[in-house]
């Protein structure tokens, strides 16, 4: 007895059939070119990145790296800019402080000069009739003096003979001395006192301040004497009786006799 399949009802093709099919399906496609088009473009693509685990490799265009190359060009130019700018501002700065050290030295070197001036001017002594002599010494015994000896000293000296001050000073007598005559006494910068007597015309007047040779009167025969002359003191006040070595006293102030 033979058996059929129920009209309208499939069964499940068996594993022949199947792959007859396939077959006979790869052929038709085989023969219409359709394989060929399709199979093509499978075939050639390359498998992905997470199928096989490979970092993929991507290829930059010339116009890219033409921009990257611009680009760290222009970093470079920037840097380089850069650091001529900051070695710039860095020598500008040693230079500002270069001059600023050489002014304030400058200055430092201008006060000490006229430090020095000052102090020399302060400090300069000279004769008090330049290139004359002494030609009586200090302390020489004579009846001629009330004290019995030599107060100071005598400088040879015409009459009407330039008398200057030895030094740096302020007037503190300009007047009639008694045995002294005309007479000028003043006031030194280290504080001790000098005494020009016997003059025959005064030149400066009390409170008056003087320099180093500047003239003060002349010099004469006024007061006790015997003669023209110009008498030097050196004091420690302004009074009689305080006598100083003229000669050392002008020695030690550099003067030479």
């Amino acid at each position: 007895m033979a058996f059929t399949r129920a009209p309208g009802k499939h069964r499940r093709p068996s594993r022949m059939q199947r792959g007859t099919a396939r077959a006979a399906g790869v052929a038709a496609l085989t023969t219409t070119g359709v394989v060929g088009s399709l199979a093509a473009p499978a075939l050639a693509a390359e498998p992905a990145a997470a199928q096989t685990g490979l970092t993929p490799v991507v290829t930059l265009g010339d116009s890219v790296a033409e921009r990257i190359d611009a680009q760290a060009a222009a970093q470079h130019e920037a840097a380089r800019e850069a650091a001529e700018a900051a070695a710039r501002k860095a020598a500008e700065e040693a230079a500002r402080e270069k001059a600023a050290k050489a002014a304030e030295e400058a200055r430092a070197e201008k006060v000490r000069a006229a430090r020095e001036a000052e102090r020399k001017r302060l400090n300069t002594f000279v004769s008090p009739i330049p290139g004359s002599y002494v030609s009586t010494s200090y302390q020489a015994g004579s009846s001629l003096w009330s004290s019995g000896s030599h107060t100071g000293v005598d400088f040879h000296a015409a009459s009407g003979t330039p008398v200057q001050s030895v030094g740096i000073g302020t007037v503190v007598e300009a007047g009639w001395g008694g045995s002294y005559g005309n007479q000028v006494v003043i006031k030194m910068n280290d504080g001790t006192y000098t005494q020009y007597g016997h003059l025959s015309s005064i030149g400066v007047s009390v409170g008056q301040q003087v320099a180093a040779g500047q003239q003060i009167g002349l010099s004469g025969a006024t007061g006790n004497v015997t003669g023209a002359h110009l008498h030097f003191e050196a004091r420690t006040t302004a009074e009689y009786g305080s006598d100083l070595d003229p000669v050392a006293y002008l020695r030690a102030h550099g003067v030479g006799l």
